[in-house]
């Protein structure tokens, strides 16, 4: 966008798994001309169909959908190249005159695109990081108390991976909670963001037969296919999403296949609790409940008021 230019529109959909947000983007692509990018971390892999419920060629009903089938599941992908490629697609959109619509449920990814987040390149130093491997969780917790302690504010103590980032960070020079205060996250877009709600245990009903509906559509089939063709497959960044990461003790012999569906839907439910907490805190989502009546005629009304609001 250029400085003092009107900023580029662009359309959110954002909730919890299993809410109806991929077909809602289908119908208001139809009635807005819009283009979809998939906002999710793992439809992006071209082998990993039903665990990611990617949305199938005949529910896109002819719109142009990106962001999904593009990488391998062998390829690093992560949040900064998601919002690299996502702001190219955004503009390629708004310049054929269309509407780009954002459609997921990964908050970050979608929150780094929208806002003015910078990430920063460092240096790679592998010895530093391979002490950082031998350290264990409570070390690591103890060590980033003492370097950075602003940082330990917004991460976890078990979140061994994300401890040993902002280790890493402080260590090449810049701490992790300095570069968070010296980006302001304005917004760079003119968005205007939906989010899905239901009543919680009807959601969690719709996400536990989601689960059913995936096994009878194949999932353990889908896994097999990919563990025999990676037998490594379970170190992958892709393959630590829900509804694959679960399949581990059944592959090694240590959980039944019944007992490998009840940690995915536990999971699953757990993980719509987090989206909503995360996406209430983190940006200004104007959220419909599905179940309202009149749901569908205030949605359309609300962005038919925000194409035209200049």
């Amino acid at each position: 966008m250029k400085e003092g230019s009107q900023m580029e529109k662009v359309l959110v959909i954002v909730g919890p798994t299993g809410v109806g947000k991929t077909a809602l983007s289908v119908k208001l692509a139809q009635s807005f001309q819009g283009e979809i990018i998939s906002g999710d971390s793992m439809q992006v892999y071209k082998e990993m169909n039903i665990g990611t419920a990617k949305v199938k060629p005949e529910e896109t009903q002819g719109i142009p959908h990106y962001l999904i089938d593009d990488y391998a599941l062998t390829q690093e992908y992560n949040v900064k190249v998601f919002q690299q490629k996502a702001r190219g697609y955004m503009h390629q959109i708004s310049e054929k005159g269309k509407l780009p619509i954002i459609c997921g449920g990964t908050g970050l990814y979608i929150k780094s695109t929208l806002y003015d987040y910078e990430f920063v390149d460092q240096e790679e130093n592998d010895e530093f990081m391979d002490f950082l491997h031998t350290l264990g969780k409570d070390q690591l917790w103890s060590l980033l108390k003492v370097i950075d302690p602003k940082a330990c504010e917004n991460l976890h103590p078990n979140n061994r991976q994300r401890l040993c980032r902002a280790l890493y960070m402080a260590h090449t020079g810049q701490k992790k909670s300095e570069i968070v205060e010296s980006q302001t996250h304005q917004p760079i877009y003119d968005a205007y963001i939906i989010g899905l709600t239901m009543e919680r245990e009807q959601l969690y009903e719709r996400i536990n037969r989601r689960v059913d509906i995936m096994m009878e559509e194949g999932l353990l089939e889908e896994i097999e296919g990919i563990v025999e063709q990676y037998p490594d497959c379970w170190n992958f960044n892709s393959f630590k999403g829900i509804g694959y990461k679960e399949w581990k003790g059944y592959f090694d012999g240590a959980s039944t296949k019944e007992e490998c569906i009840e940690l995915i839907k536990k999971n699953s439910r757990n993980f719509a609790k987090r989206q909503y907490t995360w996406f209430k805190n983190q940006m200004q989502v104007h959220w419909y409940d599905i179940q309202d009546q009149e749901y569908p005629e205030n949605v359309m009304h609300d962005i038919d008021e925000w194409m035209h609001h200049k």
